[in-house]
């Protein structure tokens, strides 16, 4: 499965998830049900993944969680923010870099439409594959 054929299904479950749900809650608890629609879809969704970071050589074990890794392919970064600031994609960006992945996507679910709340982020995806239109 390609990482926009993920990303799709990944969308659809956050529209389910937003729906059911609303805006304005944890972002652990839009964490959590993501992760349960897209089990129930049969994606391997794993949440909270931790992520070294290698500096000068040396592999550093204090990097960072991944809100999501979703089929070891694509990162779900999860806001329940006002609004996302161009500072949350950067870390964004820097996730996709360092974990080695091409593909995240930053779903922020404290918005009245969840299709304002979703940004795709690519690092070095091929050209030749389509966005995913949310």
């Amino acid at each position: 499965m390609t990482e926009n054929e993920i990303a799709k299904i990944v969308v659809d479950c956050a529209f389910k998830v937003h729906r059911a749900l609303g805006p304005g809650l944890l972002e652990h608890i839009y964490e959590v049900a993501l992760q349960h629609e897209l089990t129930k879809r049969g994606l391997d969704a794993v949440r909270q993944v931790p992520v070294s970071i290698v500096y000068d050589g040396i592999r550093f074990d204090e990097g960072f969680r991944i809100d999501m890794l979703v089929e070891s392919k694509v990162i779900v970064e999860i806001k329940s923010a006002e609004e996302v600031h161009p500072k949350h994609e950067m870390t964004v960006l820097s996730y996709l870099r360092l974990a080695d992945k091409r593909l995240a996507l930053l779903i922020n679910f404290n918005v009245q439409y969840i299709k304002d709340g979703i940004t795709r982020l690519v690092n070095r995806l091929p050209e030749d594959i389509a966005p995913v239109e949310p």
